[in-house]
């Protein structure tokens, strides 16, 4: 009974054996046919499967878009940063520095009482430790070297001015220069001059108002070919913010054809402003803001994209920023859109490429109608065709 059963497991597992091996008994050539063909697919399959294309072609279409935009003096500080750059639709600027020229001029004086000189001596001293731009042309405007020994304590307001000791006619006084909020804050009531094209510094000692100082600079020669040229692609929203007087933003926005302006702002004021403008934007889309200053480095970065004006600039805001546009020309900001979007296209254009030769080439395969040749062209040839067609984003004219 035993050796029945045994004789009947050999017997069935011989059969399976027989089943397995009819191609081999088929013959040499249909074997050898067989397991070509086979092979064949498999391998066609396995090198149509490979991503080179994708892998070579999208890092080398950013890397070329950002090395071009150096030679126009624009540094992109990563391939995403580029991508948000070519999705902007709506565009913040900062006023002084950015739109103008940051170079200040005295072009008023108005004491309330004493003379001219006398106020902007007061002013002088009050500001001769600052670096900034306005401070800078109140010492220029004064002309003449400042008696250090006459200036005491000096404290700087952030938003607002500063509070100084001055030292006149041997008696020490308070003094507190600024903007209309240093003096809301100080409770002085002063004499607003008629809205112009700069920056009102106001002088008081203690609560009692001295006098004002209107200190103007230039709009940025480029600036109305900028607006043109982000018009003409298709960005929607230009917004100006400053800290001036909303008069006086406004004087400026029209003189450059900006219709949304906001004025009176801190640097808090213009966190608040881009988190307000980040939730209107439309989906899908990037906000950037331009800007030079250090009170600027918050917004830069909490826009999608900050861009920040690199030679007149404060390390902070270059520090903040996701692109630096090194020579301080506004209109470079076109250029760095019309570079990312045609590098986005590119790469869009090698994507929907490749994925569509590879499955073109896999389905053609898997019918028998495409040999390895093919299965080599839909990997290394694509490969070769999609970095030939990134290398283009080395080649953009303004």
């Amino acid at each position: 009974e035993d050796s029945e059963k045994l004789k009947s497991s050999v017997e069935g597992k011989a059969s399976n054996l027989a089943d397995a091996l009819v191609p081999w008994s088929l013959g040499g050539t249909a074997l050898t046919y067989l397991l070509t063909r086979n092979a064949t697919k498999a391998l066609s399959i396995l090198m149509v499967d490979f991503s080179c294309a994708l892998k070579l072609a999208m890092p080398l279409a950013v890397l070329s878009a950002m090395r071009e935009a150096s030679q126009h003096h624009i540094t992109v500080k990563g391939g995403k940063f580029l991508e948000a750059v070519a999705e902007a639709e709506t565009i913040v600027f900062d006023k002084t520095g950015t739109l103008t020229t940051g170079k200040f001029e005295v072009t008023d004086v108005s004491p309330v009482q004493g003379s001219k000189e006398e106020l902007l001596e007061l002013a002088a001293l009050g500001e001769y430790n600052s670096n900034h731009p306005i401070a800078q042309s109140v010492k220029q405007a004064y002309g003449k070297e400042a008696d250090t020994s006459r200036i005491g304590q000096v404290e700087e307001i952030s938003g607002h001015g500063i509070h100084a000791q001055v030292q006149v006619d041997g008696v020490w006084k308070e003094l507190y220069i600024g903007n209309q909020k240093l003096m809301e804050r100080q409770s002085v009531a002063v004499t607003t001059p008629a809205a112009v094209l700069g920056t009102t510094l106001y002088l008081a000692e203690g609560t009692t108002y001295l006098g004002s100082i209107v200190i103007s600079d230039s709009v940025r020669p480029d600036v109305p070919a900028m607006l043109a040229g982000l018009k003409k692609q298709g960005v929607s929203k230009l917004v100006m913010l400053t800290g001036d007087k909303e008069e006086v933003g406004k004087k400026v926005a029209e003189s450059i054809g900006i219709t949304h302006v906001f004025g009176n702002l801190l640097p808090g004021d213009k966190v608040a402003k881009v988190e307000q403008l980040l939730k209107e934007k439309p989906e899908g889309r990037t906000l950037a803001f331009v800007g030079d200053g250090i009170n600027d480095a918050p917004v830069l970065a909490r826009a999608d994209v900050g861009i920040a004006m690199g030679g007149i600039g404060s390390d902070a805001a270059v520090e903040a920023a996701d692109v630096v546009i090194m020579d301080d020309e506004p209109s470079k900001i076109v250029d760095a859109i019309c570079i990312a979007r045609k590098t986005v296209g590119i790469v869009k254009q090698n994507i929907i490429f490749a994925i569509a030769v590879k499955i073109a080439v896999l389905i053609l395969v898997a019918l028998g109608y495409a040999t390895m040749w093919a299965a080599v062209f839909g990997d290394v040839g694509v490969s070769v065709l999609a970095i030939l067609n990134a290398i283009r984003a080395l080649s953009y004219k303004k």
